[in-house]
Formats: C-alpha cells, structure tokens, sequence
C-alpha cells in the first residue's frame, strides 16, 4: 500500500464527555499507539440534556446547539468525515486506503466528528466531505471514540504493512 510518511493530523470532536474509566483508558491507550503515524488531537464539545421522548423540535434544538459547538472546531482546510448509521461502510483494508488516499491527495488533516445520543445536526451532515458507517447498529458515542480510533490504528498498521488481527 505504501508507507505515509508525513504525520498527518487527526482531529475526533465528540459530543459529550468520556465518564467511564475504562473507556477513557482504552483512549489513551489508542492515543498512545497512534502517535507514531499521526498527531492526534480529541476535542469534546457539551452535549445537551436529551429528555426521553423529546419532541422533533426539540431534537432539532438539541442538535442546533451541539452543531454550534462542533462548527467551532471544524478548520475550513481539513477533510471531514462523520460517523453516521446512513454513511458509506467499509471494510478495515478499504478504510485504510480511504486514509492513504486522502494522504496521496494532499489531505493532511482529517477530523472525524461522533455525535450525540440523537445523531447530528444537518449542518454538520451537509460539511462532511464523507460519512462513515461502522454498523447498521448504533453504539454509545462513547464506545464508538473507541472503536474509531481502535480502526483509525489499524488502518495505519495496514498502511505501513505491518501486522494487524483480522
């Protein structure tokens, strides 16, 4: 596949914060490994209390302030790719040349931005240069930080040739 040898950067915004322990360990561990291919920065944005059962203008509210939030931290020169049930799916091997690719084209910054317990705003839909989807499934925004970052090392590892699990 070949090598990428400038550190590219790599931006998560989340909505909302790590609150458990072993979530924020598996981060730091994943920041740790990740630092020899890119320079990783997490940026947290507050999220909005969702009331079970909140009407549609409500969510729209929610989504509304959090997209105010994220908007802050998207520079106008990266490539942005959400995560979103709706968005394209790919394999760890597919995933890793999506990055090489962006690498090859110039890209030297790509922020991944998670959502909320209700998705994301329109907005933030409509700036994405990608959408990806992990799963039909939905996951905790918290444990998707994980697994994000968990393919974000794996698609470095395969990108440089060196072993991974399949």
């Amino acid at each position: 596949m070949g090598i990428i040898r400038d550190y590219m950067k790599i931006t998560v915004i989340t909505v909302g914060k790590l609150k458990e322990k072993f979530y924020r360990e598996a981060v730091s561990e994943y920041g740790k490994r990740l630092s020899r291919y890119c320079k990783l920065e997490i940026r947290e944005v507050e999220d909005e209390k969702t009331i079970e059962g909140a009407s549609e203008k409500a969510q729209e509210q929610i989504l509304a302030r959090e997209a105010e939030r994220i908007l802050r931290f998207l520079p106008e020169n990266a490539c942005v790719i959400t995560l979103e049930i709706e968005g394209r799916m790919y394999d760890s091997e597919g995933f890793a040349e999506k990055i090489r690719e962006l690498g090859i084209n110039g890209v030297s910054h790509i922020v991944f931005v998670i959502g909320g317990s209700i998705g994301l705003h329109n907005i933030i839909k409509e700036r994405a240069d990608l959408a990806v989807s992990f799963s039909k499934m939905t996951f905790p925004h918290q444990l998707m930080r994980v697994v994000l970052l968990e393919q974000v090392y794996r698609a470095y590892r395969i990108i440089n040739g060196e072993p991974y699990h399949k």
